[in-house]
């Protein structure tokens, strides 16, 4: 998975570690961890932030430049 991008987007959306943690309904420890790459980011979570960015899980994970 591309954790770059996840945090690209954030970053690009004006958004805190906690603004999407909120959106995840976890803690912003537990979303860092999956920005930094030392916890996998779960399914589930992909999906939910690949909806709120407005962009396809194929972008999200790194497999397609194509939002």
């Amino acid at each position: 998975m591309d954790l770059k991008r996840i945090e690209d987007l954030r970053v690009d959306n004006d958004l805190t570690q906690q603004d999407v943690a909120n959106v995840l309904h976890c803690q912003r420890e537990v979303y860092r961890r999956y920005e930094k790459g030392t916890r996998e980011l779960p399914l589930s979570y992909a999906i939910i932030l690949a909806q709120y960015y407005k962009v396809s899980l194929d972008y999200l994970v790194g497999l397609s430049d194509t939002k």
